[in-house]
């Protein structure tokens, strides 16, 4: 019904019914359940920016792959939380897990409950190896993943990749979408750095998707810092908000702001 009016409104004011999704983005963007420091970092994520291009809207099925403590969680999982269904596909903990995944999923869990800020929301498990059923089989509108694809490489890497690009077509629906943000990597740089930098080269991302079977429909600079030059003494995590370096280059580094990030949109065929 809040859908419905929405819509309804939208057509007397003379807009489109996509006036309704614009709108839902922007209030989840500036709801009170995101704490104030994680709005500062709107300005180098672009929340609002990326999930409009990616084409989100509130009657959609999207998964988040390993949303940690929620920062996309909180505006992806209100758009979509009347209308549609939010799935995180958390971390998989097993014995062997440390106790920061375990506390992290935790505490996520905590936030499904009623009447707190995920209500509602369904979590599976997402693992490059251990754990690759994030959702039932062509059930999802959309996946999205916020600078992850490193993590899996670093593990794993093509077997991590190749197995995880290959777990988003499964959960998708025919034409549904993947979403990728990722810190990107010069195209001239030696393909080693990837194993320990933090950053990917926009060319692999792509081969890895497009042999799971997707197409690349469209990309962005909407994440882009071309003062980023992606070679730094800890990776990417020489910058903000990470700081790894502490004091010494800081106000070099802060000058920077966060990683230049490729932002990806494919799709899964018909």
């Amino acid at each position: 019904m809040k859908k419905l009016a929405q819509l309804v409104l939208a057509a007397s004011l003379g807009f489109s019914a996509n006036y309704a999704t614009a709108d839902a983005i922007s209030d989840a963007a500036m709801s009170d359940i995101r704490t104030a420091k994680a709005k500062v970092r709107d300005e180098y994520r672009n929340p609002q920016q990326t999930l409009r291009f990616f084409g989100l809207t509130s009657d959609m099925t999207v998964v988040e792959v390993s949303p940690g403590g929620g920062w996309y969680a909180d505006i992806i999982s209100s758009v979509v939380k009347d209308d549609g269904q939010y799935v995180a596909a958390h971390y998989y903990v097993d014995e062997s897990t440390n106790d920061y995944y375990k506390k992290a999923l935790d505490g996520f869990k905590e936030q499904t409950k009623p009447g707190m800020k995920y209500e509602g929301a369904l979590i599976t498990e997402f693992h490059p190896t251990k754990a690759l059923d994030i959702a039932q089989a062509g059930s999802a509108d959309m996946v999205l993943t916020f600078r992850n694809v490193h993590n899996w490489y670093m593990r794993s890497e093509d077997e991590g990749v190749d197995n995880a690009f290959g777990a988003f077509f499964k959960a998708l629906k025919p034409g549904g979408v993947l979403g990728v943000v990722e810190h990107q990597l010069p195209e001239s740089a030696d393909n080693e750095a990837m194993k320990n930098s933090g950053y990917m080269k926009r060319s692999y991302v792509v081969a890895a998707a497009e042999k799971a079977g997707f197409t690349l429909e469209a990309s962005s600079d909407v994440n882009a810092n071309p003062m980023d030059t992606a070679d730094h003494p800890k990776g990417v995590w020489t910058l903000p908000p990470r700081l790894a370096l502490e004091d010494q280059d800081r106000v070099k580094y802060l000058a920077i702001g966060e990683s230049n990030r490729m932002t990806l949109k494919f799709k899964k065929p018909n």
